[in-house]
C-alpha cells in the first residue's frame, strides 16, 4: 500500500499521456479506501469509482504486532488486493505523483492523467526510515527490528524468542505514527517472553525510550500503563528521540530534551525495536491540498477539505487530530460517505466525526486494554466494562475478533450493521 512503499521515480516505464475521467477517485486501497468505496457502492451501486493503489497485496497492518509477538504468521494478514476491491469499482494499479486540485486532476507514475469530480484521499502514512541515520542498513539483523514493516515483523519474533539477555530497547519517535500503542504492545509481549525463560528475564533490562513525556496521551489510560511498566520493572526514558543506529558498536543515539536544551545520549542495546518517524506521503506534502504540517487539510468534523470542497480525506493522511488507527478510519468512513453523497446532491453536510479512535493495547500474552477515546481525550467505551482495566477478553478481541471483523465486515462496507460486534459481545459476556 502507499502507506508502506516509498514513492520512486519509474523512469523505465514509458509515459502513456492518456487522460481518464471518473466521478469519484479514491487514492489509497488500504483499510480506509476499500471501506469507503464499499460503503459508497452499497449506498449507490451506479457510482463511477476508481481506486488508485500500487500494491499487489492488501495487508491487515494491525496484525503485524501479533506477528512480532509470535502469536500468528505473517501470511494470516495478507490478501490479494484484487480480492478486496469492491465489485463496481475500478482498480488502477499505479502511484500518484502529483495532485492538481485547481484542475480536478492528478497524474500517475506511468504518465496517465486522472480527472475527477470528487476526490477522496486516504493513501496512508509514509515510513521515513532514512530519518534515523544508519537504520535502513541495520534493519533485519544484529537485533535491530521493527513491526512497522511486513518485512521485519517476523524477524522481531525471531529476535525475541532467541534473545539471550541484555538490554532491549523499544522506541517511539517525535512524529505522529500509525497505531501509537504498537511500540508498547510489542515491548510487553517481549518482556513476558523474556521472563518465561530461565535465566533470560533476570538478566534483561527492558527500556522504553520515547520522544514523548508520558506513556499515553489519554490520562485515564496513561495511569494504567504507568502501573504496567512499574509492575514489570521497565525503565522509561522520556523525551528521548532516536536519531541514529550505530550497528557496529550496538549503540542507539538519542536527542534528549532537558532543561538546558537538547543533549546527545548513547545507549547500548542488545536488541532494539524501532518505531520510525512517519509523515504524510510526499505527493500530498508537495501539493496544494496539504496543511502547514503536510497532512491533508480537512475540517476535523466533516472530513471535507477546508479549501477544496470536492475533496475529502480520512485515515492516516488526514489532518484530523486523533490517533492514526484502523478504528479511526472505520469511524470516519460513514462520515465521509454521507457527506460526500450530500455534497453531490448540493445538500448540507450533516454528518460529524467526534474523533473516536480505538487502540487495543496488549499488555501481555493474556491481557489488553481496549483504549477508546475521542477528540476531547474522553474515554468512549463500546462495552459496559471499565475500559482502563487489563482484561483477557480484550486480548482475545485484539488477537482474534478484530481481524475477523476487518476481513469479513469492514472491507465489505458492512462494519456498521447492528451485529458487527457480535463476536466481541460474545467474548465480553464470558468475562
Amino acid at each position: 500500500m502507499v502507506s508502506t512503499i516509498q514513492l520512486e521515480q519509474q523512469k523505465s516505464i514509458p509515459l502513456t499521456n492518456s487522460v481518464s475521467h471518473y466521478q469519484i477517485v479514491i487514492v489509497g486501497g488500504g483499510a480506509a479506501g476499500i471501506t469507503t468505496a464499499a460503503q459508497l457502492l452499497r449506498q449507490q451501486s451506479n457510482l463511477d469509482i476508481a481506486i488508485i493503489e500500487p500494491s499487489q497485496k492488501h495487508y491487515y497492518q494491525p496484525g503485524w504486532t501479533l506477528v512480532g509477538g509470535g502469536i500468528a504468521p505473517i501470511d494470516q494478514f495478507i490478501r490479494e488486493e484484487k480480492d478486496v476491491i469492491p465489485q463496481g469499482a475500478k482498480w488502477i494499479q499505479d502511484y500518484v505523483t502529483t495532485l492538481d486540485p485547481d484542475r480536478n486532476c492528478l497524474t500517475l507514475a506511468q504518465g496517465q492523467t486522472i480527472e475527477y469530480d470528487y476526490l477522496v484521499l486516504c493513501p496512508g502514512i509514509q515510513i521515513d526510515w532514512h530519518l534515523v541515520k544508519g537504520l535502513p542498513e541495520a534493519l533485519g539483523k544484529g537485533g535491530v527490528t521493527s513491526n512497522y514493516s511486513k518485512d521485519y515483523a517476523p524477524y522481531t519474533w525471531e529476535t525475541i524468542k532467541n534473545f539471550p539477555g541484555g538490554t532491549a530497547i523499544f522506541t517511539y519517535p517525535n512524529t505522529p505514527i500509525k497505531c501509537g500503542g504498537a511500540p508498547q504492545k510489542i515491548m510487553y509481549m517481549a518482556d513476558d517472553s523474556f521472563k518465561q525463560r530461565a535465566g533470560v528475564g533476570i538478566n534483561t533490562k527492558v527500556m522504553f525510550c520515547t520522544a514523548g513525556t508520558r506513556m499515553f496521551g489519554v490520562p485515564a489510560y496513561n495511569a494504567t500503563l504507568e502501573k504496567v511498566v512499574q509492575r514489570r520493572g521497565i525503565t522509561t526514558n522520556f523525551q528521548h528521540n532516536l536519531k541514529e543506529i550505530k550497528a557496529d558498536s550496538k549503540e542507539a543515539i538519542f536527542d534528549v530534551t532537558t532543561e538546558n536544551g537538547v543533549e546527545e545520549v548513547s545507549i547500548h542495546y542488545d536488541m532494539i525495536h524501532v518505531s520510525p518517524p512517519m509523515s504524510c506521503p510526499d505527493f500530498i506534502k508537495q501539493s496544494l491540498l496539504a496543511d502547514e504540517k503536510g497532512w491533508v487539510d480537512v475540517d476535523k468534523y466533516t472530513m471535507q477539505h477546508n479549501r477544496y470542497p470536492n475533496v475529502f480525506s480520512l485515515g492516516d493522511a488526514s489532518s484530523a487530530p486523533t490517533s492514526k488507527t484502523a478504528a479511526s478510519a472505520r469511524k470516519q468512513t460513514p462520515i465521509v460517505v454521507e457527506n460526500l453523497l450530500s455534497k453531490m446532491k448540493s445538500q448540507p453536510l450533516m454528518a460529524k466525526y467526534d474523533g473516536y479512535t480505538c487502540c487495543p493495547l496488549i499488555t501481555g500474552y493474556d491481557s489488553a486494554i481496549m483504549a477508546e477515546f475521542d477528540y476531547e481525550k474522553k474515554v468512549a467505551p463500546s462495552f459496559p466494562l471499565d475500559p482502563t482495566k487489563e482484561r483477557y477478553v480484550m486480548f482475545l478481541a485484539k488477537a482474534y475478533a478484530l481481524p475477523w471483523i476487518y476481513w469479513n465486515r469492514m472491507l465489505a462496507g458492512r462494519a456498521f450493521e447492528a451485529d458487527v460486534f457480535q463476536p466481541l459481545n460474545q467474548l465480553v459476556n464470558r468475562d
